[in-house]
């Protein structure tokens, strides 16, 4: 198995910034993407960032400009640099990573244990 750990979340005021970083327990065979999510109270969990086994990253249209995802695969790292934060931006923020642990095994999703960010006007 593997735990993900998140640390970075936190309180800030408006137009501050946070990074976050998530961190796998475990070395794995294969990583496959990689990506933040976010929940507010009463809202559905979404995309904030997400970057894949090349490199190429999505971000979501609410945080285009502001968020920056990065990964380091020699140290099982996941990060998100967070910038120009917004009232909005306040949620729990989960990273999540699609790995094998094995070269025959299947690729699973696994999650971390989630952050709080808040951010106050």
């Amino acid at each position: 198995q593997v735990q993900l750990v998140e640390s970075g979340g936190g309180l800030v005021q408006a137009g501050g910034s946070l990074r976050l970083s998530c961190l796998a327990s475990r070395r794995f065979f294969r990583l496959d993407t990689m990506g933040w999510y976010r929940q507010a109270p009463g809202q559905q969990r979404e995309l904030v960032a997400g970057v894949n086994n090349v490199g190429s990253t999505n971000y979501a249209d609410s945080v285009k400009g502001r968020f920056t995802i990065s990964r380091d695969n020699a140290k099982n790292t996941l990060s998100l640099q967070m910038d120009s934060l917004k009232p909005e931006d306040t949620a729990v923020y989960y990273c999540k990573m699609t790995l094998g642990l094995s070269s025959t095994g299947p690729l699973r999703d696994y999650w971390g244990q989630g952050t709080q960010v808040t951010v106050s006007s």
